[in-house]
């Protein structure tokens, strides 16, 4: 990966939405590299697919939740079926295998703190092997980022 591709990333990162025309002129290149460059991206699979990203609170989800879980056995066939069961919820956003005190961290978003008990109360603590589980409800986000740092040398 050279340089070229590198700002390429940087930019696809800020704005998705940019043509191929418009990535070119900001790299320096022409239209016909830049968008073999991309698809190149695309295929090694550095550019894993493109999003909108969405505004939770202009859609009434106003409480995020960070959730450690500890299951009571970390046996292979236990933590498939725990990924497997908790990914099935649209309200988790994330699924984090740790190492110490929890065996993962889950990034909940819910409509508010009702619906994120009822979650909790309902789904969480009634699937399999849970042991125990510990809710950290986020107060503010001080910074919220999907940008990679690329070094552009």
């Amino acid at each position: 990966m050279d340089l070229k591709d590198k700002m390429i990333l940087s930019i696809i990162q800020e704005d998705s939405t940019l043509s191929v025309k418009e990535i070119s002129e900001k790299i320096g290149l022409t239209f016909t590299p830049t968008y073999e460059r991309i698809k190149q991206l695309e295929k090694q699979g550095i550019i894993e697919k493109y999003v909108g990203l969405l505004n939770r609170e202009k859609l009434g989800l106003n409480i995020i939740v960070y959730c450690n879980v500890r299951l009571k056995e970390q046996s292979k066939k236990v933590l498939e079926t725990f990924e497997e069961n908790i990914g099935n919820y649209d309200e988790v956003q994330e699924i984090t295998s740790l190492s110490g005190e929890y065996d993962y961290m889950l990034k909940i978003i819910a409509k508010d703190i009702n619906s994120y008990n009822e979650f909790a109360v309902n789904v969480i603590s009634n699937l399999p092997n849970i042991g125990q589980y510990h809710s950290s409800i986020v107060l503010h986000e001080v910074k919220k980022s999907t940008k990679f740092k690329i070094d552009l040398e």
